[in-house]
């Protein structure tokens, strides 16, 4: 599926979008990967750590906010993966209206293009927080879900699939917590309510997951992966037994607990053995439906009803193993 194929993904350069580039070149053997981000700097430093591929990677300085250069970049391309995002949730409380043009405006700039340039497979990276959102992040993220998934609607007589992959924190990405306990010269870390609860990936899980995901898509889906939760609490206390935690109390836009699937999705997803599938009605007649397997009215995928939990030694072994690539 990714042999021979031009594929472009935007955002190319942050932490997912490297670990897919590492993976892809070490287990495909794609005809182009083209790293669409606005960074110079780090997509030099990834050039040069990449040397050896260089015939293979081709680096764009663009904004998804730029139509003109989106469209420009994504001639000839096969595949698109859209990881480019504003994600600090203080920072889009701030700054709301910079998080609703690269979040939702960008990703309708994704699908536009897209569809002119007859780009085969497009899937656009989602959160947790995208479920029921309490902040401006997750509402922006809501929107760029629906937009993709209504874009199999409207695509015309073209071959285009649309889809979504939605998954929690990612372990040890840049700003995450994870990232912070790393540094040994923290004495102190904030921790906004001592019940509080996520659901966590590692970088590596959420790559082949959306590698399985292009493989299987027909277009109109949300990939969600049966994840365990963590405590918070436990994450610190397992890489950093040391450090000392102070209650902050809750943030504006912040949740105690996170979900995946919300109550009111329910309806629409079906369970397989290590995902969920959220499906557009619309895009399905009532035979295929009736063939999947519905999961039980009012599911909600909710960190704190998860009932898997990771253990502080699972937690601390996975920090051990992951500990090169956290951020």
């Amino acid at each position: 599926m990714l042999n021979n194929k031009n594929i472009l993904i935007t955002g190319g350069t942050g932490s997912f979008g490297k670990k897919f580039i590492s993976i892809l070149l070490k287990r495909f053997n794609p005809k182009k990967i083209i790293i669409y981000s606005r960074d110079e700097l780090k997509q030099f430093e990834h050039s040069q750590n990449n040397l050896k591929h260089k015939k293979k990677l081709r680096y764009f300085i663009g904004d998804v906010r730029d139509k003109d250069r989106l469209e420009y970049a994504l001639n000839e391309v096969d595949i698109v993966i859209h990881a480019a995002a504003l994600k600090q949730v203080p920072a889009a409380e701030y700054n709301p209206f910079e998080a609703v043009k690269t979040n939702i405006i960008g990703a309708n700039n994704i699908i536009e293009c897209a569809i002119k340039k007859n780009v085969k497979k497009t899937i656009a990276l989602s959160s947790d927080k995208a479920s029921s959102p309490v902040n401006l992040y997750g509402a922006t993220k809501l929107v760029s879900d629906k937009i993709f998934i209504a874009a199999n609607n409207y695509k015309g007589k073209s071959n285009c699939k649309f889809s979504v992959v939605r998954y929690g924190n990612v372990f040890g990405s840049r700003g995450s917590i994870v990232s912070l306990l790393k540094n040994q010269n923290l004495k102190l870390i904030n921790l906004t309510d001592k019940r509080m609860t996520r659901f966590f990936i590692t970088l590596e899980s959420g790559v082949n997951f959306v590698i399985n995901a292009l493989s299987e898509m027909n277009g109109g889906e949300i990939f969600v992966p049966k994840l365990k939760s963590i405590k918070i609490e436990d994450l610190i206390k397992s890489i950093r037994p040391d450090i000392k935690v102070k209650i902050s109390g809750i943030r504006p836009g912040e949740k105690i607990h996170e979900e995946l699937i919300s109550s009111s999705e329910s309806t629409n997803t079906f369970e397989y053995k290590n995902k969920y599938i959220i499906l557009n009605p619309m895009l399905l007649n009532k035979k295929i439906l009736r063939k999947l397997k519905t999961i039980k009215e009012n599911f909600s995928y909710s960190s704190d009803q998860n009932g898997k939990y990771l253990s502080r030694n699972e937690i601390l072994n996975i920090f051990k193993s992951q500990k090169n690539e956290i951020a």
